[in-house]
């Protein structure tokens, strides 16, 4: 099984940055590809940015040249750096891996969130 954790979340005022970090673990298994969701109360589900093991990045239309996903692929862990934070960034940023187990078979792992809250 290959297990997400994220950190980095926290309070920040309007304008600040943050930088949040996840990493995969587990054994025997191959990333394709990493991403950070978020959800706020009332709002659906979104995408925020991912990343493939080519290197290939999307961004949601609300964050492109605000926040930057990069990769560690020696560690299993990504990075969203998340600047000119605004309120409406607030929200539980859940990351997510997919790739495959050596032995075969697919995986999709998500982690338990971490809270961004954007307020003066």
């Amino acid at each position: 099984q290959v297990h997400v954790v994220e950190s980095g979340g926290g309070l920040v005022q309007p304008g600040g940055s943050l930088r949040l970090s996840c990493t995969a673990s587990g054994s025997s298994f191959s990333i394709y590809a990493m991403g950070w969701y978020r959800q706020a109360p009332t709002k659906q589900h979104e995408l925020v940015a991912s990343i493939t093991n080519d290197g290939s990045t999307n961004y949601a239309d609300s964050v492109k040249g605000r926040f930057t996903i990069s990769r560690d692929s020696a560690k299993n862990t990504v990075y969203l750096q998340m600047n000119t934070l605004k309120p409406e960034d607030t929200a539980l940023y859940y990351c997510n891996a997919q790739g495959t187990y050596y032995s075969g078979g697919p995986f999709d792992s998500w982690g338990r969130g971490t809270q961004v809250t954007v307020s003066s």
